[in-house]
C-alpha cells in the first residue's frame, strides 16, 4: 500500500491507499523537533488501531513545507518503512507546468493540490486550501499552474487581533447574528468570520474575471473548509483528502 505524508505548518496528514481506496487516514502535530523514531512509534500506533503494520507499507510519496520535517520522515521512511521515499520537490514528475516567474518558490502541496483537481475535476479551476494560511492556486484551461494568492489563516488573523490589542479576546469563529455587531464578539465574529468570507468571494471572482473564466470550478480542502462552504457558494466542491489524492496521483506517474 502507499503511503501518502502531507506536511503542513500546523498538522501532518498521512492517508494509508490500497490501490483503490484510502484505507485510513490520520492527522498529527506538525513538531519540527521531533524525531524520526518517535514519528515511526505514532505511525505503528495508528497502525495498529486498523490491524496494519508496517510491512503493509510498500512505497511512500511525501509532500512537506517544512525543511526540518522533510528529512526526518525521508530518514525514518528508510529505517522503519524500508521504502525509498518519493518526495515532491523540484525533477519530480507532477504533469503541472508551473508558469510563474520563479517556479521553485512554489510550495510542494500547492504543485500536489493542482495535479489532483486537474485529474480528478477538470480544469480551470481555483484551489482553496484552508490551512495555517489560505491559499489560492489558479489552474488555466491547458493544465497549466498560472500562480494564486497566499492569505493569512483565520487562526492567524485571529490570533493577532487578540495578541495585538489590549481589550480584545478570543471568541468563535462563527458567523454572528447580524453582520452588524452590537457588543464585542458580534463585531469581532462579524470582521473575522463574515471578513473572510467576503474575501473568499472577492477573490474568486476576481481570479475568475482575471483568467477569462466565469464558469472555472472552485474546489476547497483543508481543516475548515466544510464550515466555510456553508456560508458561501462559491465553493462548488470539497475535497478532504486532495493532497493525499494529488501525491498518490504523482507517485503513480513517476512508475512509469
Amino acid at each position: 500500500m502507499l503511503l501518502a505524508i502531507d506536511v503542513g505548518n500546523t498538522n501532518i496528514h498521512f492517508g494509508l491507499h490500497d490501490g483503490q481506496t484510502w484505507r485510513n487516514t490520520w492527522r498529527a502535530r506538525t513538531a519540527p523537533l521531533k524525531m524520526g523514531d518517535e514519528y515511526a512509534v505514532l505511525l505503528r500506533c495508528f497502525f495498529a488501531e486498523d490491524g496494519l503494520t508496517f510491512d503493509d507499507v510498500s512505497a511512500v510519496a511525501m509532500a512537506s513545507v517544512v525543511p526540518a520535517l522533510t528529512a526526518t520522515l525521508t530518514q525514518m521512511s528508510a529505517r522503519y518503512l524500508k521504502c525509498e521515499l518519493l518526495n515532491i520537490e523540484p525533477g519530480v514528475k507532477t504533469g503541472i507546468r508551473v508558469l510563474i516567474d520563479n517556479p521553485r518558490e512554489v510550495g510542494p502541496d500547492r504543485v500536489v493540490n493542482a495535479a489532483a483537481v486537474k485529474t480528478m475535476y477538470g480544469v480551470p479551476a481555483i484551489v482553496i486550501d484552508f490551512g495555517t494560511a489560505t491559499t489560492y492556486d489558479v489552474l488555466s484551461a491547458e493544465g497549466d499552474y498560472l500562480g494564486g494568492a497566499i492569505a493569512p489563516g483565520i487562526s492567524l488573523a485571529h490570533d493577532a487581533l487578540v495578541n495585538q490589542t489590549a481589550r480584545l479576546y478570543k471568541v468563535d469563529l462563527v458567523p454572528p447574528p447580524s453582520p452588524i455587531g452590537h457588543n464585542t464578539v458580534h463585531a469581532m465574529q462579524s470582521g473575522l468570520f463574515l471578513g473572510y468570507v467576503a474575501m473568499i468571494e472577492g477573490l474568486v471572482a476576481r481570479m475568475k474575471d482575471g483568467l477569462g473564466a466565469p464558469h472555472a470550478k472552485v474546489i476547497a480542502t483543508g481543516g475548515l473548509a466544510p464550515l466555510f462552504a456553508e456560508y458561501t457558494d462559491v465553493i462548488e466542491e470539497l475535497a478532504p483528502n486532495l493532497t493525499l489524492d494529488g501525491l498518490r496521483i504523482i507517485w503513480e506517474m513517476n512508475q512509469a
